[in-house]
């Protein structure tokens, strides 16, 4: 078995194990998001997706924070971190974040790799920092992110040739149109 098979067959092993406990909300996702980049970096960077290489490192980053930011729970109330709606004023800092880094990733892409992807690349990297901050605020809104990411990656890695990967990318699609089902009823039955 040659080494892109198998990095992608580990990487769909650990990313089906890492939606399971996103859906459920499960403190878990964090710990499964600090190996899985280890074995999806590998393979973006030995398949000259750069950006999701550097994407991975701040996974794991970002993955650390996460943990502790559901660990740590909610300060105010000094409670368990609740799954809730995005607040309104946020979203033009979220916004202005995206556009700064599609931007800057773009000409980094452009100027210091060979990448012959580097506007989609920069697309799904950019999205996916504002997809994983969502994410360890328990916003539900994380999962409409991530659904635009998935769609896009599916795309790119297909044509990229990691197919099996694509498809990992494709399930993702629909779980994450069921985590967002799923996590807005949790917020209405916590309402209710």
């Amino acid at each position: 078995m040659d080494w892109k098979l198998t990095l992608q067959i580990i990487g769909v092993a650990l990313g089906l194990l890492y939606l399971y406990f996103e859906y459920k909300a499960n403190i878990w996702l964090w710990v499964i998001g600090l190996i899985m980049p280890i074995v999806h970096g590998t393979l973006y960077f030995r398949q000259g997706l750069y950006a999701d290489f550097s994407m991975e490192l701040y996974y794991i980053l970002a993955g650390i924070y996460g943990l502790i930011a559901w660990r740590r729970g909610d300060k105010k109330s000094n409670s368990e971190l609740k799954i809730s709606y995005t607040p309104r004023v946020a979203w033009v800092a979220i916004v202005g974040v995206y556009v700064l880094l599609h931007a800057t990733i773009y000409m980094l892409l452009v100027t210091f790799t060979d990448s012959n992807v580097p506007f989609w690349d920069s697309l799904t990297t950019s999205l996916s920092v504002v997809a994983y901050w969502l994410l360890s605020r328990k916003y539900v809104e994380q999962w409409l992110v991530w659904l635009a990411v998935d769609v896009i990656t599916v795309g790119l890695y297909i044509y990229k040739d990691i197919p099996l990967t694509a498809g990992l990318y494709a399930l993702y699609s629909a779980l994450a149109i069921a985590g967002y089902m799923r996590w807005r009823r949790v917020i209405e039955s916590e309402k209710a």
